[in-house]
């Protein structure tokens, strides 16, 4: 019996399977052992080689423009960016991936338009596995449905969960470590629904004969093993919709019952004509809110603030955060550090390197003085961006 077949026997048998607490424990084997033959069946079509798709990341983030064939991924991206995406209006047009360069806020956004995925993408149909892989790298997930087929996202979250790729979710706060004596030995948190034998069946399925697991909070069984696998990547993701100008007013409303049916907010959905360029600086706003990004203004010695080119960082991060994004001999030259703006008391905050950035912070850094190398010092000329004391 071929790996193909195997796998899908335990899907049967899972499907079959009634969900209770005398079952739970062999559900999860199964479970981990359907995670570990997909595993297996992905090595097995990676080693057989074919066309993948090779993008080089450029920019401050990248986001991946998903949806099945014809929705108008090529046409949006043509209309954000710089790029030369061919359209037309039959299917798989796009046969590459083709990147473009989103300018917004000061932010330099790299948009994926990937070809159009097909039931069974995840499987490898139409090339799906090498499209999805670079799904797998970008920082934001853009699903792109029409406004006649809303039903294509739960088709298109499938696809991409069986890719183990996780949207909108944070991983499990799980603690594995390998032992090497006293067989599985389980913590778990009062609130854990899970009991202990599941949780060790997951684990020996996984290969696991002594360790220790604590789990501090509730969770289901995928999650569990996405948490002992630990090979999942997790993204935001936002939804666009677009042909919104086919739409006749009596149809709004059906429209927008069926995004609920998705468990989608029609008020965080972007309408959108990507053709008519309509909506897309709201869409633009969306992707850099769904990126999380601020921008921080450098005081530059003897320029001033530069409002022009801010530098562009995730959200939450520090005056550490930005001195490492510049470059530069800031790690052992760092004095203190002059923010202005939300983040601060007070203008002119003298902060430290652990000090929390905001959005349109005024930053200025302050080096301490010699000895400092050449190479050094010609770096902190050339970005402009550091004084020394």
């Amino acid at each position: 019996m071929g790996l193909e077949e195997e796998i899908e026997e335990i899907r049967e048998e899972i499907a079959e399977t009634p969900y209770n607490k005398s079952t739970e424990g062999h559900i999860g084997r199964l479970k981990a052992k359907l995670a570990d033959k997909k595993e297996k069946q992905e090595q097995q079509s990676s080693a057989g080689g074919g066309q993948g798709y090779a993008v080089e990341k450029h920019g401050d983030a990248t986001v991946a423009l998903v949806g099945f064939p014809s929705v108008g991924k090529s046409t949006l991206l043509n209309s954000l960016t710089n790029a030369e995406s061919e359209t037309a209006d039959y299917e798989f047009t796009t046969l590459d991936v083709n990147p473009g360069m989103l300018k917004h806020k000061g932010a330099n956004i790299q948009m994926l338009d990937v070809p159009g995925l097909i039931e069974g993408a995840a499987g490898g149909r139409g090339g799906g596995k090498e499209v999805l892989s670079v799904v797998r790298t970008a920082d934001l997930v853009v699903y792109l449905l029409s406004v006649f087929e809303i039903d294509q996202y739960e088709r298109l979250r499938r696809e991409l969960y069986e890719n183990k790729i996780r949207l909108d979710t944070d991983p499990p706060n799980i603690s594995l470590r390998k032992t090497h004596k006293d067989g599985i030995r389980v913590t778990m948190a009062d609130e854990v629904s899970l009991d202990e034998e599941t949780v060790t069946s997951v684990l020996r399925q996984q290969g696991y004969v002594n360790a220790d697991v604590t789990i501090p909070h509730d969770l289901t069984i995928d999650e569990l093993i996405d948490g002992v696998m630990n090979n999942r990547e997790y993204l935001p993701s936002i939804v666009a919709v677009n042909k919104a100008d086919l739409i006749e007013p009596d149809y709004l409303e059906t429209v927008n019952e069926q995004l609920r049916e998705h468990n989608i907010d029609p008020e965080t959905a972007t309408f959108i004509s990507a053709r008519d360029e309509k909506g897309l600086d709201g869409l633009r706003d969306r992707i850099w809110d769904g990126l999380g990004l601020i921008r921080v203004y450098m005081d530059k010695p003897g320029r001033g603030v530069d409002y022009e080119e801010p530098l562009i960082l995730d959200d939450r991060a520090t005056v550490d955060d930005a001195c490492k994004k510049i470059g530069g001999p800031f790690e052992q030259r760092f004095k203190f550090a002059r923010v202005s703006g939300p983040s601060a008391k007070h203008d002119e905050q003298q902060v430290g390197t652990g000090h929390e950035l905001a959005d349109e912070d005024v930053l200025r850094i302050v080096a301490r003085r010699w000895p400092l190398p050449r190479d050094a010092l010609f770096c902190s000329v050339l970005t402009g961006s550091v004084r020394v004391r």
